[in-house]
């Protein structure tokens, strides 16, 4: 059972801490337990319930009403009430009370849903990041255990694979290449896959090899597929100490090759990236840099 401090609700439900106490005190929303210094402290149960009442005030609904629902008519409401894609925190609240309830039928619901009414890359930047923060809020005060992580994780991997397959195939030569990769050892593919689907729908040509390549690999990549970017997202490997060199062997191998550098670990300041390697702190950056090249692919001459 996970615990939490009312600093750690404020961050997954996007109601105050002021807000919460107040609730507390006057409706009797939640009760939590408090330490032996009077601090409080909640549960998992007041998680769900807290996620569920700020769905429902987020639509206009009484405190005064909602405090006053039973839990099954609280979850009743919330259900009805998230079908309007265009209302991103009840999706992304939906998202989080249907994984904490191991409910796959519902997390994919509400994602087909949101996907057919925004489209796919609103969906994703509006709904499944926000949703993504707060799961791994979850999972660092340990109120989210390893099977409900991969449920979520890996229906998320469905839903990106489909839309990626459902794309039709860029057929212009003269189309930039992409080479995206995650190094060995490196398994965190959402971010990855995700820029795939994101190159793909602006008719860039991309060569898709996945998590765990041995980088040595690139080499022959580069003289045969002659990309003019290569992409990676380095999450837990290299570790820190050793990013320098593994960035120079990169260099190293693709000498003529721009590389996109996106992830945790390339944001420490004292790192001096190696020439033609850029890195992109959010995706909103990396959909930017496409956005850019893919202007100037459009403006070159035939």
């Amino acid at each position: 059972m996970g615990q939490f401090s009312i600093k750690d609700l404020e961050s997954l439900s996007g109601i105050k801490a002021h807000t919460i106490r107040m609730w507390e005190q006057r409706y009797g929303v939640l009760r939590p337990e408090r330490t032996a210094t009077n601090i409080r402290t909640y549960c998992d149960s007041d998680l769900r319930r807290l996620l569920n009442v700020a769905t429902l005030c987020e639509r206009g609904q009484r405190i005064s009403h909602v405090a006053s629902l039973s839990e099954q008519e609280l979850c009743r409401a919330v259900a009805a009430c998230c079908d309007d894609p265009h209302q991103f925190n009840p999706q992304i609240t939906a998202l989080l009370t249907a994984t904490l309830d191991m409910d796959e039928r519902r997390l994919s619901c509400v994602l087909s849903h949101a996907a057919e009414e925004l489209g796919f890359e609103a969906t994703v930047m509006n709904i499944v990041y926000p949703f993504l923060y707060r799961v791994g809020v979850l999972w660092q005060t340990g109120s989210l255990n390893p099977a409900q992580e991969h449920l979520a994780s890996h229906l998320l991997r469905q839903k990106l694979l489909a839309a990626v397959d459902a794309l039709p195939i860029t057929e212009h030569d003269e189309a930039p290449r992409w080479v995206l990769f995650l190094p060995e050892g490196e398994l965190h593919e959402l971010a990855l896959l995700f820029m795939n689907y994101l190159l793909r729908v602006r008719g860039f040509r991309v060569l898709y090899l996945g998590q765990n390549l041995p980088v040595c690999e690139l080499a022959k990549v580069c003289k045969h597929y002659q990309p003019q970017h290569i992409a990676t997202v380095l999450t837990t490997v290299p570790e820190r100490d050793q990013l320098p060199q593994f960035l120079a062997k990169l260099a190293h191998l693709c000498v003529d090759t721009d590389f996109v550098l996106y992830g945790p670990l390339v944001h420490q300041l004292d790192l001096t990236l190696p020439p033609r390697f850029r890195r992109l702190e959010r995706m909103t950056d990396f959909i930017r840099f496409v956005e850019q090249l893919t202007t100037v692919s459009s403006a070159a001459p035939a």
